[in-house]
C-alpha cells in the first residue's frame, strides 16, 4: 500500500524557534505577525531569539517563550554562535526553525540545526528588488512587500497560519505613577518628537528639528516629549527641553516598555524611519513620520500607519538606499534638507484634527 502524503496540518511543528537577533524596529515589525501566529496556532510552543532589548517588546505576546542572545559578549564570533546553537539545541526538541533575520550568524544556527534533522525555512529580503529600487541611475519605483508579509510567509512555509489581524498590543494605558510625576497627568494634546536614527541619510537636520520643536511648544495646549537614547542625543534633547515650554525629555531616562507605554499616550508621534515609528506603531499611535534617503516603498512602514502622514520630497535619487547608511548621490541631501518645518507642523497638526484623543 502507497505511503499516505501528510496533510498540511500534520506537517506544522508543535515546538517552534524564532530567531531575530537585531535590531529594535525589526524586531517590533515581528511583533503583528507573531501574534497572529499564537492567536491561529494556539498548540503551538514558540521560542524567541533575540538580544536583551527584544524581551520588553516580546514578552508583551502570551505564549511566546523568551531566550536571550548576548551576541556582544558571550555569543560573539563564531564560536560563540556555536555555544548558542548548543543551548538552543539543549533548550528543546525544536520541530522546526524559522528565521526572520537571514545574515550570517542566523543562518549559521540555522544550518546547524539543518544538519540535525531539524526544519529550516528562512526569510526571502527580496535583495534584488530592493536593489532596484535603489538604483539611481536605472530605478524601478514600485512598492515592494511589506517586512510583516515577508515574516509571515516564512510561518506559512511552515504550514502556519498568518493572518492580516493584529490588533495591538494596547491602546493607550495608566502612566506608572514616577513617569506621571515627571510628565503630568494626561490632559491636552501630547506630541512625542523622536528626531534620531540610526544612519545620518534617515535624519532631519537637527537645525530644523529644533525650528519645529520650538514653533509646536509654542502652542499652550500642546505638551512636547522629546524621545531619543543616551550620551550626545539625551544631552541635547535635555537642552531642548529646558529651552523651551511645555517640553520634556524622556530620552535615556526608562525602559523600552515604559517608553511603549508612554508612546501609547500620545496623540501623534513625529519620528525618522526608525524604531519609534514602529514601537508606536504597536500601540495605535498615529505616526507622521520623515523619509530622506530611504523610501517606505521598500516595506518599512509602520504596522497599519496611514501612508498620507508620511512627509517626503520626491527625487530623482530617491531612495538611494534601504537602511541610510550610503553617502548622498548628491551630496546635499536634498531629500531631507527640501523638507520645511511648515511641511511637518502642518501635517501634525492635520493628524491631530483628524485623530486627537483630547
Amino acid at each position: 500500500m502507497a505511503r499516505m502524503k501528510p496533510t498540511g496540518k500534520e506537517n506544522k511543528p508543535k515546538k517552534l524557534l524564532v530567531i531575530r537577533l537585531s535590531a529594535i524596529g525589526d524586531v517590533a515589525m515581528t511583533v503583528p505577525v507573531l501574534w497572529s501566529v499564537v492567536k491561529h496556532n494556539p498548540d503551538v510552543n514558540i521560542t524567541f531569539v533575540s538580544q536583551h532589548f527584544a524581551r520588553d517588546i516580546v514578552s508583551q505576546i502570551p505564549g511566546i517563550q523568551f531566550y536571550e542572545a548576548d551576541t556582544k559578549n558571550r555569543h560573539k564570533g563564531f564560536w560563540g554562535i556555536f555555544k548558542l546553537f548548543r543551548e538552543l539545541k539543549n533548550l528543546d526538541r525544536f520541530d522546526a526553525v524559522a528565521d526572520l533575520h537571514g545574515v550570517i550568524r542566523s543562518r549559521i544556527i540555522g544550518l546547524m540545526f539543518r544538519l540535525s534533522s531539524t526544519r529550516y525555512v528562512v526569510i526571502d529580503k527580496g535583495r534584488n528588488e530592493k536593489k532596484q529600487l535603489c538604483n539611481v541611475r536605472n530605478k524601478n519605483l514600485v512598492e515592494l512587500k511589506p517586512t510583516t508579509e515577508r515574516y509571515a510567509d516564512v510561518f506559512r512555509k511552515l504550514n502556519l497560519d498568518a493572518a492580516n489581524d493584529f490588533d495591538y498590543l494596547f491602546d493607550e494605558v495608566r502612566l506608572p505613577d514616577d513617569i506621571s510625576a515627571y510628565l503630568g497627568y494626561k490632559s491636552g494634546t501630547w506630541i512625542g518628537v523622536a528626531p534620531f536614527a540610526k544612519h545620518k541619510g534617515k535624519i532631519y537636520p537637527l537645525n530644523l528639528m529644533e525650528a519645529v520643536v520650538s514653533r509646536l511648544a509654542a502652542n499652550k495646549s500642546y505638551k512636547i516629549v522629546l524621545i531619543g537614547g543616551r550620551n550626545f542625543e539625551r544631552e541635547l534633547l535635555e537642552k531642548w527641553a529646558a529651552k523651551y515650554p511645555n517640553t520634556l525629555s524622556i530620552a535615556g531616562r526608562y525602559s523600552i516598555l515604559n517608553e511603549i507605554k508612554i508612546i501609547s499616550n500620545l496623540d501623534v508621534l513625529l519620528s525618522m524611519d526608525s524604531a519609534n515609528m514602529h514601537l508606536a506603531s504597536l500601540v495605535n499611535t498615529p505616526v507622521v513620520s520623515i523619509w530622506g534617503a530611504t523610501h517606505r516603498y521598500a516595506g518599512f512602514y509602520g504596522w497599519n500607519q496611514n501612508p498620507e502622514n508620511a512627509v517626503e520630497v520626491e527625487l530623482y535619487c530617491r531612495p538611494c538606499s534601504v537602511y541610510g547608511n550610503k553617502p548622498c548621490f548628491r551630496k546635499d541631501y536634498a531629500c531631507l534638507n527640501r523638507i520645511t518645518p511648515d511641511m511637518i507642523i502642518s501635517r501634525i497638526n492635520s493628524v491631530v484634527d483628524r485623530y486627537g484623543r483630547i
